[in-house]
């Protein structure tokens, strides 16, 4: 370009550019003086950065909750989160009415689950291998200790006797409750 212009173009050119320079120049030192002199009333007024971080911070939340996608998104979450708080309320309450439901009929059928329990337990237990061993082990102590089995039976015989005296005990009571 600077081939296309001629020397009197481009001198013109170039008192321009010197003069926009100034501009700037000047320009840069006006700022830096109103910056300094904001600064003075800025003190002396009290007002700090954290303050005026914080009156910027509010204007701007300001603006964002004056818009209309802020109030219809917040109309709609308030929405949801009332619906939800509804759905957990209800779930809860049939889950609590379930629990009771649960704990009286427990209460209730005390007597029969208990003699489920043992009558199903009891066999179970007796043929597991951990209740195989237990009873080798007090057999093997019994005859160090004891020499031969006594009269009285074996483990297991005192086991069931024992089981049964249990459930007997446990019928008599019910049925004294019950007549009372």
């Amino acid at each position: 370009m600077a081939e296309t212009l001629s020397e009197e173009e481009q001198d013109e050119l170039r008192k321009e550019l010197a003069k926009v320079e100034e501009e700037i120049q000047t320009l840069s030192q006006v700022l830096a003086a109103k910056e300094k002199h904001l600064a003075e009333i800025k003190r002396k007024l009290g007002i700090n950065s954290l303050q005026e971080l914080r009156q910027n911070i509010t204007k701007s939340w300001q603006d964002v909750t004056s818009t209309t996608a802020y109030k219809k998104t917040s109309e709609t979450l308030s929405q949801a989160g009332q619906k939800a708080s509804a759905a957990f309320s209800t779930v809860g309450s049939v889950i609590t009415k379930k629990f009771e439901d649960v704990r009286l009929q427990a209460f209730s059928h005390s007597f029969s689950i208990r003699s489920i329990q043992h009558s199903i337990s009891m066999p179970i237990m007796r043929n597991s291998p951990t209740f195989k061993s237990f009873e080798e082990k007090v057999e093997n102590l019994k005859s160090k200790v004891g020499g031969s089995k006594p009269s009285g039976g074996d483990f297991g015989d005192v086991l069931n006797s024992a089981a049964n005296a249990s459930a007997t005990e446990t019928i008599a009571e019910q049925t004294q409750e019950d007549t009372h």
